[in-house]
């Protein structure tokens, strides 16, 4: 009777832990700046619904890309309204579920222990500041580069210091290069830069000097993943918007 009982104990569990087990893992291509708040927000979707979440982090361009690459992806989120476009012009999102969801702020940031002291305005002395050193800046293929030039040419520094750029792949490459003291300066995200410990934010670059920096999601077309679509509307609910918000990120 024991042994029939444990047996039947032991088949209820395995019922009731199926869909749990069973669940297809939503996968999630994201800009690289999202790294530790979209984990978080993936790790309360799991918690809520019990389906995990897998994630790419890389540069805008490079998910957008690998996606029309035929990476297997589910759910997409850029750090800018254009590689979004490109996706959308392409067919590999599905249009109507697209959503803004974030907005963020454009910093200049130097290492921790640093004394520079700047005040961002038009012609500020941003290559006398650096000196022999150069300006850790994303690619201009990605978001945070685009946005990163445009306000420096708006100010009209650019040219001052086209030169003495230390290029990187994406905005953590350059939040990277600071934190190592590789580089004295470095324009990245203001979430960046609260994600760092070994950086801190020198001066906010104004709204005015680039565009609007904006973070859409979308599900991607072609996946069969039935909760795509629900981690999309988490993200965009109370206890996602939390959390983004506590990384710095402005909820939309």
């Amino acid at each position: 009777m024991r042994r029939h009982l444990r047996l039947l104990l032991a088949l209820a569990f395995v019922f009731l832990a199926w869909p749990v087990l069973a669940a297809e893992p939503v996968r999630v291509f994201a800009a690289a700046s999202l790294r530790e708040s979209m984990t978080a927000a993936g790790a309360a979707f799991t918690k809520s619904t019990g389906t995990p979440v897998t994630f790419s982090f890389a540069g805008s361009n490079a998910i957008a890309r690998q996606i029309e690459q035929g990476a297997p992806a589910d759910v997409v989120v850029t750090a800018d309204a254009e590689w979004m476009d490109w996706l959308a012009e392409r067919r590999l999102i599905q249009a109507p579920t697209r959503k803004t969801l974030l907005g963020n702020t454009l910093v200049l940031i130097a290492p921790a222990g640093a004394a520079t002291k700047l005040t961002i305005r038009k012609g500020f002395p941003l290559a006398q500041t650096l000196g022999g050193g150069h300006l850790a800046l994303a690619d201009p293929a990605v978001p945070a580069g685009r946005y990163g030039r445009a306000a420096l040419g708006s100010l009209g520094v650019w040219d001052s210091v086209a030169g003495k750029t230390a290029p990187a792949a994406d905005v953590r490459a350059a939040l990277a290069y600071v934190a190592r003291g590789e580089a004295p300066l470095g324009v990245v995200y203001a979430t960046d830069a609260k994600a760092e410990p070994k950086v801190r934010t020198v001066a906010v670059f104004p709204a005015s000097s680039h565009d609007k920096i904006v973070y859409p999601g979308a599900v991607v077309t072609g996946t069969k993943n039935p909760q795509a679509a629900a981690f999309l509307r988490f993200l965009q609910g109370a206890q996602a918007k939390a959390i983004f918000r506590d990384a710095g990120f402005n909820p939309l």
